[in-house]
């Protein structure tokens, strides 16, 4: 048994004791939970191991593969530069990416990649692993596919090539990779402990994930020419991958981000906090109403369920999402259930980050109860 650490205003205490209870009760092996409320961190707790043999405690700089939480730090990356006025959503991916126009996705808008609906949601067979760790090869392949399904019309998860898609668009404006961007104009200004892969020499601090339950989901039982199989065996990675140096080395900014809670409140924080962070400014107003362009409202075709993607994020979705109230809020999580949410109504931005995963795609029970206390203290 461990005990939550940590600093936690006394109105958000509920989140703290629900931590400590989902410990005590072997819900959780390690977990942090983060909330940033009108520009000040109010609450920065941690508990339970950094690893499944329970020898090394979660500290206080724990780190671990975020998987899809990810996302929403591309996401902003994405905005920064439409906020420098070098990135327009509505233009066409070709304009900046030239050789995507191949094979039928002449039409396919910057939007669509941020909002899941560019109809290439994976990588065409055939695909290894290995593939998406070769930055020129894994692009260079989603640049020659055709599209799974009409762009724009629907909503199919880009789970591991978001960051490729939108990372490319990245690097042909600023000569930057998408990691180097993320380090050099986000994580860096905002000093959060937070990278696309990590290094070696961060190594002990990692806490390795544990893989979840298999999926009650028969891949092998559906239609192979499916957008959900064709998308969940493009590549088909088991969660073990992310203990290895070269998926730690590797740029995927939609599945091998590292951080902690803390890290992913503090830089979402400035999409709930009108842009700003303290005294860095990285978004204006204006840019963040483009989050909550509508683009698509509908069952996703790699998910299964209902989702409301705006621009770099999802939307309210109550049907999926119950414990995330309607608003101006936007959000997103990783695989096993880890969860950034951004309320603009209330200033506040809470990221909950932990290592043993738990069944699902989209939230998890350990991400329901933490969200429901902290509404409940809001």
């Amino acid at each position: 048994m461990t005990t939550v650490q940590g600093v936690c205003d006394e109105r958000f205490g509920r989140l703290r004791e629900v931590l400590q209870e989902r410990l005590d009760a072997d819900h959780e092996l390690g977990a942090s939970i983060a909330v940033v409320a009108d520009g000040e961190p109010v609450v920065d707790i941690w508990g339970g191991w950094q690893d499944d043999a329970r020898t090394t405690g979660w500290g206080r700089d724990t780190i671990t593969n975020v998987w899809s939480s990810t996302k929403t730090v591309t996401a902003l990356a994405a905005l920064l530069l439409v906020d420098r006025g070098e990135l327009d959503v509505h233009a066409k991916v070709a304009k900046y990416w030239p050789e995507f126009a191949a094979a039928g996705k002449e039409a396919v808008e910057v939007r669509h990649l941020l909002s899941h609906t560019s109809g290439v949601s994976g990588w065409a067979q055939p695909v290894v692993v290995e593939d998406i760790y070769d930055w020129e090869r894994s692009t260079s392949m989603l640049a020659a596919q055709e599209p799974w399904w009409e762009p724009g019309t629907a909503s199919g998860y880009h789970a591991l090539n978001m960051g490729h898609l939108v990372g490319e668009v990245v690097r042909r404006i600023t000569g930057q990779s998408l990691k180097e961007f993320v380090a050099a104009e986000i994580a860096g200004p905002l000093g959060a402990d937070f990278t696309i892969g990590v290094e070696p020499s961060e190594y002990a601090r990692v806490a390795n994930v544990v893989p979840p339950p298999p999926s009650p989901v028969d891949l092998a039982a559906l239609d192979p020419d499916s957008v959900v199989v064709k998308t969940f065996t493009g590549p088909a990675p088991d969660a073990s991958v992310a203990w290895t140096d070269d998926w730690r080395a590797a740029d995927i900014g939609a599945a091998n981000g590292h951080g902690n809670a803390r890290s992913l409140a503090r830089i979402q924080s400035v999409v709930s906090h009108g842009g700003a962070v303290g005294d860095v400014r990285l978004l204006s107003p204006r840019t963040i109403e483009t989050i909550f362009e509508l683009q698509v409202d509908g069952v996703d075709l790699v998910l299964g369920a209902p989702i409301r993607f705006g621009v770099g994020y999802a939307l309210p979705t109550p049907a999926t999402v119950p414990y995330i109230p309607g608003g101006r809020i936007c959000f997103w999580g990783g695989w096993g259930g880890s969860m950034v949410v951004n309320d603009l109504d209330r200033r506040v931005t809470i990221a909950y980050m932990m290592n043993r995963m738990q069944p699902g795609l989209v939230g998890s029970d350990n991400a329901a109860a933490y969200l429901t206390a902290f509404y409940e203290a809001l």
